[in-house]
């Protein structure tokens, strides 16, 4: 999962798109890049780490220029080499840079395509440089003069959407033309744009999440349609075209349970509104399951639980607490490479407050449970800190399945509620009883049927439907021997002893 944004501005863009970053860093924080033009002239800074430590203030002085892009990322394809950090480039034609959320599931096929019959270079493993180069050869393929129209890049995206099969949200740099943004023909990965009115003009903006809009003043126009493309002119004007053949709107179900910020608006749907019905479902499941429930106090684990964790409260008539203090500087566990590091993890980032848990039955609320290293702990937390009993209740459904549409998941053997029952589940993680949500109820609690436009949800992760169709057991068993946690640390192992190497012989 990655966050990207796209702003062309009256006035230097570097701080906004900086900004933007910030506030999109929950999305990715193995990485940050930015990129601005200036008069036809690319500026750009990328490197591991997070925002804050990737810029500086004589990053931010070079960053000069009206109109840019930038991007937060943690790698699901390719590795944590900070030569895949995004933005990407390509001279050819015009020059073009791109920064891209999702991941495509015909990359290595793309990718002998791009060699064999478009005479590109690949120097990466990452599929985003390959959704660049895509999009530069049907770009040129399109062109034929040296002043680049908006139904060139519409054709070329036309191109894209025939070529590239996944999820992917895409935010493009043309020097001398605009900023262009676009969606794969499902919409799995999210993208909303907006409008800014300032003195100058009007500026415009795209970006994976609304908050960000919101944050840097643009009111929210929209968001991005599948297979939809959206420019944004140099000289203020804001196009757009439905650009594939056949589209739905099938956003990722995990964006609502986990990802994205409780603030957000996502294809009309407010984050913070289908959490709290997330936890009012998960409360009458919780009663049908143990009617004459013991249950004396609510505690979410923070972040992401805590909206469904209050709702579900509120339903059952149980007084809720915050029970763990969360050391925020410590990332995301679940997207954290390799186990051992995983495990660290959970006892740097949370700390139970004892009193809280001391005799008491808890209900232990999260959003969903992945590969159960961080609900095992926490479960084995709360007995320590003195309670009776420890209920834990996840407002998703068991994860059972990889995703491929860009949530770092890919190895079904990591995930614990794979080949396991809920029972073997809960007898792994130590809890005296596990509720999951039901896959129907937490797709009626997101849609919230009737007023949104949602034709179907990406739930893959839960009932193994990849909505692209063209996902075979054997791409995921290819998939899990690339990217289980084995494959990475030797990829680690690897990059680390050539660095040595490059160090020894410079």
């Amino acid at each position: 999962m990655c966050g990207i944004v796209g702003i062309v501005g009256r006035q230097p863009v570097n701080q906004s798109l900086y900004d933007a970053l910030q506030v999109l860093q929950h999305r990715g924080q193995d990485a940050a890049g930015i990129m601005t033009c200036e008069e036809g002239r690319l500026h750009l800074r990328k490197d591991n780490g997070l925002a804050r430590d990737v810029f500086d203030n004589e990053h931010m002085i070079s960053l000069r220029g009206n109109m840019g892009i930038g991007h937060v990322r943690y790698p699901t394809a390719g590795c944590s080499s900070s030569a895949e950090a995004q933005p990407f480039y390509v001279n050819s034609p015009y020059g073009i840079a791109l920064a891209h959320n999702g991941n495509l599931t015909n990359a290595e096929q793309l990718k002998q395509e791009l060699f064999r019959q478009d005479r590109r270079h690949i120097n990466t493993d990452s599929d985003s440089e390959i959704l660049l180069n895509v999009f530069a050869h049907e770009l040129a393929n399109q062109s034929r003069s040296l002043a680049l129209d908006e139904e060139d890049v519409f054709r070329a995206v036309a191109g894209v959407h025939r070529r590239c099969r996944g999820g992917y949200a895409a935010v493009v740099l043309i020097p001398n033309f605009g900023v262009i943004a676009f969606r794969d023909p499902n919409g799995i990965r999210p993208a909303v744009f907006g409008v800014r009115e300032t003195e100058q003009g009007p500026e415009m903006m795209v970006a994976s999440e609304s908050v960000a809009l919101d944050t840097l003043g643009f009111d929210r126009v929209r968001d991005i349609d599948p297979g939809e493309a959206v420019i944004f002119t140099l000289d203020g004007r804001l196009l757009h075209r439905q650009c594939a053949e056949r589209w739905q709107r099938s956003p990722c179900l995990f964006e609502f349970v986990y990802f994205a910020r409780p603030d957000s608006i996502i294809d009309d749907i407010f984050v913070h509104k289908a959490r709290l019905r997330m936890g009012e479902k998960l409360a009458r499941k919780l009663q049908r399951m143990i009617p004459e429930h013991d249950i004396d106090v609510v505690i979410p684990i923070p972040d992401t639980s805590r909206t469904s964790a209050m709702s579900l409260a509120a339903h059952l008539g149980v007084r809720y607490t915050e029970g763990f203090i969360k050391n925020r500087y410590i990332g995301r566990t679940f997207i954290m490479p390799g186990q051992a590091t995983r495990k660290k993890s959970v006892r740097q980032k949370l700390n139970p407050i004892d009193v809280e848990f001391k005799g008491k039955n808890v209900l232990l609320v999260d959003d969903s449970i992945v590969r159960g290293t961080t609900s095992k702990q926490i479960v084995q937390m709360a007995r320590e800190a003195g309670a009776a009993k420890v209920y834990f209740a996840s407002a998703a459904p068991p994860v059972r399945y990889p995703n491929v549409y860009g949530i770092d998941m890919p190895a079904a053997s990591e995930l614990i509620a794979h080949g396991r029952s809920e029972e073997e589940v809960c007898e792994w993680i130590g809890a005296d009883a596990l509720i999951y949500q039901d896959l129907d109820d937490l797709i009626e609690a997101v849609q919230k049927k009737g007023y949104t436009h949602v034709d179907r949800f990406d739930a893959s992760v839960f009932n193994g439907e990849y909505v692209t169709g063209d996902v075979t057991p054997e791409y995921l068993h290819h998939l899990e021997c690339q990217r289980n946690d084995l494959a990475k640390s030797e990829r680690d192992r690897a990059q680390s002893a050539n660095i040595i190497g490059v160090h020894n012989h410079g």
